[in-house]
C-alpha cells in the first residue's frame, strides 16, 4: 500500500556565507538539543536567555545566533509555545484541520520549504517472506531535537526512535537498541553510523521545493497503516485528538485501538504521532517520553506561528 506524498516541513541549521567558520560547518545538534530539553523542563520558571545559553554551553550571544540560524525563530519564541495552553488552543479546531487535510490528501501549503514523505507498507507476510534478504543499516546520531537511532533499508527509513535522557547525563540507548533488534528480528541488521548519517540529517533538515520524497517503510496491520496514514495528514504545528483520528479513518468507536496504533508507530517525527494528544489538552503517553513529546509539539508550534 502506498500513500500520496505528504508535505511536512522540518527545521534546519542553515550554513550561511559570512558566518564564523564554526557556525558554517558545525550543526551544534547536541548543544541545541540540551537547551531545548532545559526549556521543556523549566518553562514554568520562564528562564532567561542566559539560562538557556548556559544549558547549551554557549555564550548568550552565540547561542541566540546559533538557535535562530537553525530554527528560524528565537529561543524566547520557542519558550512561549512550550505550554499546555497552546495544546488546549490547538485542539479547539482539530476536526476541521484534519478534515481539510484528508479532503486534499495533503497537510496543506506551508510558508516553510517542504520535506515530502512517501510511505510504503510491508505486510507481516511480506516481511516473513523476505527474511534476511531485508537488510537494515542502523546508527545512533545526535539530532537537534534529541539523540536518535535510525534504521534504513533500500525501500526507505524503517525506524526512527528518540533516546530518552534520564536526567543524570545518560540515556536509554541500550534499551532502544534492544527494542529495535526485537522489532526487526529476522532481518539482517548492520550497525552503520557513517552510512546512516545522511538519512538522520535529512530527517531533520529542510528540503528544497521539489526535492525527492524521503521514503518510509512501515510494517503493520491494515488498521495500523490506516492510522499512520491519517497521522501523515495532520498539518505541521497542529494537534488533534485520538477521537478525531478515529473519525477520520471511519471508525469513531475505535478510540482505544487508535491509541494503540499510534503507540505502535516505529518512525517518530516523520510519522508525527506526537501531534495526537488527549481531548483535555494533556500531553501524555509518548513512546519516547513525555518530555520529548513536549519538545516536538512546542517546537512545531513555534515554527508554525513564526513570521514568514
Amino acid at each position: 500500500m502506498t500513500t500520496p506524498a505528504v508535505a511536512r516541513p522540518a527545521p534546519t541549521f542553515a550554513a550561511l556565507a559570512g558566518e564564523p567558520e564554526a557556525e558554517r560547518h558545525l550543526p551544534f545538534n547536541r548543544q541545541v538539543a540540551a537547551a531545548i530539553r532545559y526549556v521543556v523542563e523549566h518553562y514554568q520558571e520562564q528562564p532567561a536567555l542566559e539560562d538557556m545559553a548556559a544549558a547549551a554551553g554557549m555564550s548568550p550571544f552565540h547561542f541566540q545566533r546559533v538557535f535562530r540560524r537553525w530554527a528560524g525563530i528565537s529561543p524566547k519564541r520557542f519558550l512561549q509555545y512550550v505550554t499546555l495552553e497552546h495544546a488546549k488552543r490547538a485542539l479547539a479546531a482539530d476536526a476541521s484541520v484534519l478534515d481539510a487535510a484528508l479532503d486534499s490528501g495533503l497537510s496543506g501549503p506551508s510558508r516553510l520549504h517542504d520535506l515530502f514523505v512517501s510511505c510504503t507498507a510491508l505486510t507481516p507476510g511480506e516481511f516473513k517472506a523476505l527474511g534476511e534478504r531485508l537488510v537494515i543499516h542502523w546508527g545512533v546520531h545526535d539530532a537537534p531535537l534529541g539523540r536518535v537511532l535510525i534504521g534504513t533499508t533500500e525501500r526507505g527509513v524503517c525506524w526512527l526512535a528518540f533516546l530518552e535522557h534520564d536526567g543524570d547525563g545518560g540515556d536509554n540507548e541500550a534499551a532502544v537498541i534492544a527494542e529495535f533488534k526485537r522489532e526487526w528480528r529476522g532481518a539482517r541488521l548492520l550497525r552503520d553510523d557513517a552510512g546512516t548519517a545522511g538519512a538522520a540529517a535529512r530527517a531533520f533538515a529542510l528540503a528544497a521545493p521539489g526535492a525527492d520524497p524521503l521514503p518510509l517503510l512501515v510494517r503493520g496491520t491494515n488498521f495500523q497503516v490506516k492510522v499512520w496514514e491519517a497521522l501523515l495528514r495532520i498539518p505541521f504545528g497542529r494537534l488533534v485528538s485520538y477521537q478525531t483520528i478515529a473519525r477520520a479513518i471511519g471508525q469513531p468507536r475505535a478510540v482505544r485501538a487508535v491509541g494503540r496504533a499510534v503507540g505502535a508507530n516505529n518512525i517518530s517525527w516523520l510519522i508525527p504521532c506526537h501531534r495526537v494528544i488527549l481531548a483535555t489538552g494533556i500531553i501524555h503517553n509518548y513512546r519516547w517520553g513525555v518530555r520529548q513529546k513536549q519538545i516536538l509539539v512546542g517546537f512545531e508550534a513555534a515554527l508554525a506561528g513564526a513570521p514568514a
